[in-house]
């Protein structure tokens, strides 16, 4: 089977989100992520959902081009929030200085109190990290150093060096439709380099349909694109980058089982 590991089902509406739900169980997607990018409202909308559909889970966490609409939450909010039989992780969040939605002190202090609430709670971080390298590394680094906690760089389109010291760290990569992606060429190096074992598949929908579905909304059934290009670099046949991929979903997200 594949797991599509970062969805956000929630831009899915009324009888559409059942239907993508079913079409990616069509294509052998048995597991879904649906992701959180607020707290309140907005993270009971993805707990709701994760308990509407068999096979979907979800995270809850403060996205950061939402970091500068309130204060940064505190450690025992962002738990509460994840109190909940179907919430596998914390997040999503990071750092974005492409868009700069926030001001870059306050996704810095806002990640950091996800990093801790992933530290204390065991639940693995999904960091959302764009155009942030340097700052990124350091951040991961000094509070690996406080005390380790599990995490995922989702949608993986940083620099090798990032990628070396995410591993460095016990971190995990995901890879999007971006991987199949004509100039993606670095992003694909990073795939080919990667520890076989620290590698998953996303499709960060409704955003970054794969080739050859270019210009679509994507939708979690689209994973399997990815996960074929992936096979294809990676030298392995799509039953191996299934499996592989899988069990690395399921070591890192350990509650989806």
């Amino acid at each position: 089977m594949l797991v599509d590991s970062h969805c956000h089902l929630d831009h899915f509406e009324g009888a559409e989100q059942a239907e993508a739900v079913a079409r990616a169980k069509a294509a052998g997607v048995a597991r879904m992520v649906t992701i959180g990018t607020r707290l309140g409202a907005q993270a009971a909308t993805v707990r709701a959902i994760a308990d509407a559909h068999e096979g979907v889970f979800a995270t809850v966490g403060i996205h950061p081009h939402n970091a500068g609409e309130r204060e940064p939450p505190s450690v025992e909010e962002i738990l509460a929030e994840a109190d909940h039989p179907r919430i596998i992780g914390i997040g999503e969040s990071g750092l974005d200085y492409f868009y700069d939605k926030a001001p870059r002190d306050a996704q810095a202090e806002s990640f950091r109190r996800h990093i801790a609430a992933a530290r204390q709670s065991g639940m693995p971080l999904v960091i959302h990290a764009r155009d942030a390298d340097a700052d990124m590394a350091a951040i991961l680094e000094e509070e690996t150093g406080r005390g380790p906690f599990p995490f995922l760089l989702h949608c993986f389109s940083s620099g090798p060096d990032l990628a070396r010291a995410a591993i460095r760290l016990g971190g995990y990569l995901s890879f999007s439709g971006i991987l199949t992606f004509p100039k993606s060429t670095e992003n694909r190096a990073v795939a080919a380099e990667a520890p076989p074992d620290r590698i998953m598949v996303e499709t960060d929908s409704p955003y970054l349909a794969p080739v050859p579905l270019r210009g679509k909304r994507c939708e979690p059934a689209y994973v399997a694109h990815t996960a074929r290009r992936l096979a294809e670099l990676r030298g392995w046949t799509m039953a191996e980058a299934e499996e592989r991929t899988t069990a690395n979903f399921h070591r890192l997200f350990q509650r989806s089982r």
